[in-house]
């Protein structure tokens, strides 16, 4: 029997089947299109293993609030045919096994915490910033959750003031995703993120806006660590100048590890999501035993 995983995005999915040891011994991408389309595919995949349980880790906002009425649901999402969708609830159809749910980046939080940048760390917090932003963070080894998950990417930020863009968030406008993701950016420049110079001057404004939010999570949740991802923070000439803005904001405020050490790559590149959600498939597998 094996351990499944989704790490479901807005523009893909990524599924794998893992040992007990959690070595993958298979692995799929699939386009998001439809719900229908994309978990047809799904199924045919997982269908040719027999499953003991299984982790997802959704894009959002989903409803993790078991008490909900909607629990398990693609809620407010933007996405076209995703809006209040039962995710959950048509995986649970078709496997009858135990099924952690939790985002996309808390899963990456959790693989990032467990084998990762933070496996030597109490706590962390991860940050995606690509097409959206998103955080998640692990707190003692478990996913900071409650009523919902968090929405980090949502925060409202200070606007540069050389900045004349709006923001491309369809909710908010000017908030961190509005005025950081790779859409503002795209937006602001005309260009997509990779195609421009790293001394393009933009780059000191999206520092600004990712160092105000960090400076944000840090003064809240004090975590050990944070860990920039996605496909923004593959222009890795932006970790230094974040570190100089966010120690201009923080202003010796509040003590924080060495900021080489303290913000971050993932260790686990581009895999943090799909092992975060394997690891979370094997703890639900270890409850179930004991």
């Amino acid at each position: 029997m094996y351990l499944g995983a989704i790490e479901a995005g807005g523009t893909k999915f990524v599924c794998a089947v893992s040992n007990e040891q959690l070595e993958i011994v298979d692995q799929v991408c699939i386009p998001t299109t439809t719900p229908q389309e994309t978990l047809r595919k799904v199924f045919s995949f997982f269908n040719q293993y027999e499953l003991r349980s299984m982790g997802i880790g959704s894009f959002g906002p989903i409803d993790i609030n078991i008490q909900s009425a909607t629990y398990g649901f693609i809620t407010s999402t933007p996405k076209p045919g995703w809006r209040n969708f039962d995710f959950l609830g048509t995986i649970k159809k078709h496997y009858q096994v135990p099924v952690a749910w939790t985002t996309d980046v808390n899963a990456a939080a959790y693989g990032e915490y467990k084998k990762g940048s933070a496996r030597d760390d109490a706590s962390c917090l991860y940050l995606t910033v690509g097409t959206g932003i998103g955080g998640g963070a692990v707190i003692d080894g478990k996913l900071l959750e409650a009523f919902g998950h968090p929405e980090m990417g949502h925060v409202l930020v200070r606007t540069h003031e050389e900045d004349t863009f709006q923001g491309s968030c369809p909710y908010h406008g000017n908030c961190l995703e509005g005025m950081a993701s790779g859409p503002a950016i795209e937006g602001r420049t005309g260009r997509k993120a990779q195609s421009l110079k790293k001394e393009d001057s933009v780059w000191e404004m999206e520092a600004y806006y990712l160092a105000q939010a960090l400076n944000n999570y840090t003064l809240i949740l004090r975590p050990d660590k944070i860990i920039l991802g996605g496909g923004v923070m593959n222009q890795i000439h932006l970790f230094p100048l974040i570190r100089t803005a966010f120690e201009e904001l923080n202003n010796a405020y509040v003590p924080v590890p060495v900021l080489e050490q303290y913000i971050v790559a993932p260790g686990l590149g581009d895999h943090a999501g799909i092992t975060g959600c394997l690891l979370l498939a094997s703890t639900l597998e270890v409850e179930k035993e004991s």
